[in-house]
């Protein structure tokens, strides 16, 4: 390799940002009560989906009983889980 007379020089580094806490798994349960729209709609306005991604839980969510809608932090996804369960969807955070 070509030198140009460049003097190149090393530091090491060390890390200290190192990501402690766990992720989670929101999961969103299916039910007799909520329609389609209503979930949907409450997987964009709380959990930041787009509407087709929001489309596709709900479809999840009704075939298969359950499904993941975010995962993150425990501190992150708990008033997530709190404002799915206030609007009457059930929510539970895996662990």
């Amino acid at each position: 390799m070509y030198n140009s007379g460049t003097s190149w020089q090393t530091q090491e580094v060390e890390i200290t940002d190192v990501l402690t806490e766990e992720l989670h798994n929101l999961i969103v349960w299916n039910d007799d009560v909520n329609t389609f729209d209503w979930v949907i709609t409450s997987l964009v306005d709380i959990c930041g989906h787009d509407s087709l991604q929001a489309e596709q839980c709900a479809l999840i969510i009704h075939h298969k009983g359950k499904c993941s809608v975010k995962k993150g932090s425990f501190t992150d996804l708990r008033p997530k889980a709190e404002a799915l369960i206030d609007r009457g969807i059930q929510a539970t955070i895996d662990y």
